[in-house]
């Protein structure tokens, strides 16, 4: 199994930190977003990372990854097994991908300093907004990790590299990075690159 994946990419840290979670053994091959290897390349159709493969399965979908690698590997489950909150967490993934995530690459290839500073807004508003369900449970939405965890904090990683800084009504916030940034996974999924970010 091959995670091609960007050191800097925060759908790519994605992948990486549910494989540091399930303790999974792959290979990972850091690639840069502009040069791509030609056997990359053949394999996936939109030249995009994170790209996963194992043995004749391509993936190319951060979401499909993970929820591809929660299943292949069941232990430790990082989705509930109940329909509703299943459906509950699908929702949150749906929900930071279409707020954070768009937000965040806009932040990362804005054209202008203007539109970088729009987005920057609107993510650190998206941020504050959830602040209330960062202080209902341990983690987002449940006292275990979960996939949702997995997404969320890599763009939480990135906010200083964003030029985000959260004011004071973020406690909870801040209470949760401590709890998920500290976890061993969550060390052992930081490239070197990443590391760099907070330092």
């Amino acid at each position: 199994m091959t995670l091609f994946s960007n050191p800097t990419c925060f759908l790519s840290h994605r992948a990486r930190l549910v494989m540091a979670e399930k303790s999974i053994s792959i290979d990972i091959v850091d690639v840069d977003g502009v040069n791509l290897p030609e056997d990359l390349m053949d394999l996936n159709p939109y030249h995009t990372l994170p790209t996963l493969v194992d043995r004749d399965l391509v993936l190319y979908d951060s979401r499909v990854i993970i929820d591809y690698l929660d299943e292949r590997f069941p232990h430790p489950p990082l989705m509930p097994v109940d329909p509703v909150t299943r459906a509950q967490f699908r929702l949150a993934l749906f929900r930071i991908e279409k707020d954070w995530y768009s937000q965040a690459e806009h932040i990362e290839n804005a054209p202008d300093k203007r539109s970088a500073t729009r987005a920057r807004k609107v993510l650190t508003e998206s941020i504050l907004a959830s602040a209330q369900v960062f202080a209902m449970k341990k983690y987002f939405l449940s006292d275990e990790f979960s996939l949702v965890d997995c997404s969320i904090a890599p763009i939480l990683w990135r906010l200083p590299v964003y030029g985000i800084e959260l004011d004071e009504s973020a406690k909870a916030i801040q209470k949760y990075m401590d709890e998920v940034f500290s976890r061993p996974s969550f060390q052992l999924s930081l490239t070197e690159l990443e590391l760099e970010m907070r330092q």
